[in-house]
């Protein structure tokens, strides 16, 4: 029924992006022959110069053109704050392209001027997509909410996704060091006030790590003056259980030291419900027994966030800059639930056993950062950077179940305690070089990451009344990674033609000890990682490009621990510390028209693609899901991507993914045969971005996604995904005061069930986390508030993996 609703949407969507009219294109300088950024121009009904017939805005180089233009006479009329009002009477035959137009300063023009909610804008660089977001609705959000609406991003279980894969988020070019969830607390933390793009890069060049596949790069705004400025900022959402966040922070500049400081502290309760179902075999591949589980999760979280930033300006080429970034999470309880129904082959009741967990777990994450940049003769730069990151988690769980017949009387009753801890330290150094070298540009650097992580779990049998210490099932794990780096890049750009040519080799030394199990894990290798750009631009309308890169996914601490998360004690999650890096290889070729509309075609393809897998035990009788190898992942997609303005008040996007994905991995109950898991999909995401008043104080956006199916390990969707959300954002007081009210999955239909079945396998889940909400945020500006400030967080580039596992 869902698929069916959709197709309308698809259908009224395609006149966009397929079929246009005439159009009208030009340039807009002023006195100084300088672009003008975010003119109106506006076409009137030259028999009624009151009459509005089309609409646009110039972009940052002063062109703008209007689209499905019909032949006739109309009035040009431009306009732009601080200049003289220019008319020009225009007759349109076909694409009609206007010779310069020039604006001339108003005499009453203003000091400082100020653009409100200006339209987002996508463009596409030789190796990135740069979605513009500065002074748009977007940027009176939170930074996560940028995130999910920059085309191109999926969000899953909380978890962004690129082509499909996981992305890893870098701020002004360094690395987001934190676990998806913190990652999480910490962008919806961060206004977007100062973000002036998103670059989604999905085939990132030879200067970023070899680790990982597509980047996400927030650039934040630079600053324009001297002074103070600061913000308060509140919000609160109702789903099932409310949230808050309050937040503030301070911005001071000179001439020679910016400063700044923000705190943010997060209230939030959770609630988790799944519904679980496993069937077990018997050897012959009878039906033994179906188990069917109902589960609830309440959370209660609290964290702060303290980040701190001093720049230097040592000299007029060098600079220096300190910065410090805390999460605390002191206090994270969790009260777990569940009733599992045991049946019999026939479906009848045998028996059933509740579930009553307890979770607390405290995350401190410290990272230090340190950055030195200086000029090199002529557009030549060097910049050095050091890190230091000690992540520390400890984790207490006790679980009791109780066992009762079908007739629900008491059989017995089971116990136990866990206590996990977790601690990381990370230093990693670099040092990175650009320069001109004639008329081609030349990038290399050398990087050194060094991390120790020590973690373990102790087991306690608590049955008898008393803790007694199980050696069998506690575990440490000594873990030390070395890497080595170096890289260099070229690009050229000559006529109609752009190349970028690329070079990265590192060297990894790892070594992880198991108290139980000795040396599991010891590797020694080194790879090289080539990345490939050409660009051709056919003409001003068409443009062609092919990709290549070669990167590496090394496994995450969590993925490596061995102790278990138990949702109850037949249902756990653990990791594995023999674990290989993935190597994977991406193909893309590119087609753009008008710089608007893009098709993308691409093999992607991971050996030893790391993911975390269920199995049952068909014996015993219990499901263990356990991160490993699978033999390998691929999938080849076409994609079409589509922004534009279709008036001056509506900005549309729309982007979708027609792939194919294919998993084969090893099934480790049926003796370790290759199994696949594959599928044809779809993503489908339009997004509508609106003004909604004449002075842009008033905006909105409706945006929707879409997914009919998609694999996930050995799991795969047996219902379709859709989101519904809308925002809205007024402004008052000159934009001192933002207000905002954002609506999220309004059908509640962003869950779905997930089933793993082949073989002698058949489970399946339904994670119902809260996805449907209403948040309502407000933020009060103070001080010399038009500032533009160095608000960053604190990157560095192996810190992705200190990810914990969120069931």
């Amino acid at each position: 029924m869902l698929k069916n609703k959709f197709i309308p949407l698809v259908v009224l969507l395609i006149p966009y992006v397929f079929f246009s009219q005439n159009s009208v294109s030009g340039k807009i300088l002023n006195q100084d022959n300088d672009p003008v950024a975010f003119a109106n121009v506006i076409l009137l009904s030259a028999k009624d110069s009151t009459s509005v017939y089309k609409g646009s805005t110039s972009e940052e180089d002063g062109s703008f053109v209007i689209e499905n233009v019909e032949d006739s006479t109309y009035l040009l009329k431009v306009s732009f704050v601080g200049y003289a009002e220019y008319l020009q009477k225009l007759r349109v035959k076909g694409d009609t392209n206007i010779p310069l137009i020039s604006l001339e300063e108003a005499s009453d023009a203003l000091d400082e001027v100020t653009v409100n909610a200006r339209k987002p804008k996508v463009t596409r660089e030789i190796d990135r997509l740069v979605f513009d977001v500065e002074n748009t609705i977007l940027s009176t959000g939170n930074t996560f909410e940028v995130l999910k609406r920059t085309p191109g991003v999926i969000v899953s279980q909380g978890n962004l996704l690129v082509k499909n894969r996981a992305a890893t988020v870098y701020i002004n070019d360094r690395k987001v060091y934190l676990s998806s969830t913190e990652l999480q607390q910490l962008l919806e933390g961060f206004s977007a006030e100062n973000i002036k793009s998103v670059e989604v890069i999905t085939n990132p060049p030879a200067k970023y790590d070899a680790e990982g596949g597509a980047i996400l790069n927030i650039k934040t705004s630079k600053n324009i003056s001297i002074g103070y400025k600061g913000s308060l900022n509140a919000s609160n959402t109702i789903a099932i259980v409310p949230k808050y966040n309050v937040g503030t922070s301070h911005y001071y500049k000179t001439d020679w030291l910016n400063v700044y400081a923000s705190y943010n502290y997060n209230q939030r309760d959770l609630v988790k419900k799944d519904e679980g179902f496993i069937e077990y075999y018997t050897p012959n591949g009878d039906v033994d027994s179906r188990w069917l589980t109902d589960f609830e999760r309440n959370t209660n979280m609290n964290s702060h966030s303290l980040n701190t930033i001093l720049d230097f300006t040592l000299s007029e080429a060098s600079t220096l800059s300190l910065s410090a970034n805390i999460q605390i999470t002191p206090d994270t309880d969790s009260d777990i639930n569940g009733l599992t129904n045991i049946n019999d082959s026939t479906n009848s009741l045998d028996s059933l056993f509740t579930t009553d967990s307890r979770l607390h777990s405290q995350t401190d994450n410290i990272l230090l950062a340190a950055t030195y940049n200086t000029s090199l003769g002529e557009n030549g730069t060097l910049a050095a950077i050091g890190n230091y990151i000690n992540y520390d988690n400890s984790q207490f769980q006790h679980i009791m179940t109780n066992y009762f017949d079908e007739d629900g009387s008491f059989l017995r009753n089971n116990s136990f305690t866990t206590e996990a801890m977790q601690n990381s330290e990370i230093y990693t150094g670099q040092v990175d070089i650009s320069t001109p070298l004639g008329s081609t540009s030349f990038e290399s650097g050398l990087k050194y990451s060094s991390l120790r992580t020590e973690s373990g779990q102790d087991y306690f049998d608590t049955n008898t009344g008393t803790r007694q210490f199980s050696e069998e099932l506690s575990d440490e794990l000594d873990y030390e990674e070395d890497i080595y780096a170096a890289y260099a890049s070229m690009s050229k750009d000559w006529e109609k033609w752009s190349l970028k040519l690329g070079l990265r080799g590192e060297y990894t030394d790892v070594q992880g000890v198991s108290e139980s199990m000795g040396l599991v894990n010891s590797q020694d290798y080194f790879e090289l990682f080539p990345t490939f750009y050409l660009n051709y631009n056919a003409s001003e309308d068409h443009s062609f490009s092919a990709e290549y890169s070669r990167r590496i996914t090394r496994p995450r601490f969590e993925d490596l621990n061995t102790y278990r998360y138990f949702l109850n004690e037949n249902n756990f999650q653990d990791g594995n510390p023999n674990l290989m890096p993935a190597i994977s290889n991406m193909i893309k070729f590119s087609y753009g028209y008008k710089n608007k509309l893009f098709f993308d075609l691409y093999w992607d393809k991971a050996n030893n693609e790391i993911a975390t897998i269920p199995f049952q035990d068909n014996t015993n009788r219990n499901l263990r899901s356990s991160s490993l190898n699978m033999d390998f992942s691929q999938q080849y997609s076409f994609d079409i991507s589509y922004y534009d303005y279709l008036n001056d008040w509506w900005t549309f996007s729309a982007y979708t993914s027609f792939f194919y994905m294919q998993n084969d991995f090893p099934a480790l109950e049926s003796g370790g045969q290759i199994v696949t898991n594959d599928t044809f999909g779809a993503y489908i995401y339009a997004g509508n971005f609106f003004t909604l008043s004449k002075d842009g104080t008033f905006s909105g956006e409706v945006t929707t996604t879409y997914i009919p199916d998609y694999v996930v390990g050995s799991y795969e969707f047996e219902e379709s995904q859709f989101g519904l959300n809308f925002g809205l954002r007024k402004t008052f007081f000159d934009s001192r005061l933002i207000t905002t009210v954002n609506v999220e999955d309004v059908f509640n239909t962003m869950n779905m069930p997930l089933r793993s079945q082949y073989l002698n396998q058949n489970n399946s889940f339904f994670a119902m986390p809260e996805s449907r909400m209403i948040r309502f945020g407000v933020t009060y500006k103070f001080g010399n508030f038009k500032l533009g400030d160095n608000k960053r967080a604190i990157t560095a580039d192996e810190s992705e993996r200190l990810e914990t596992k969120n069931p």
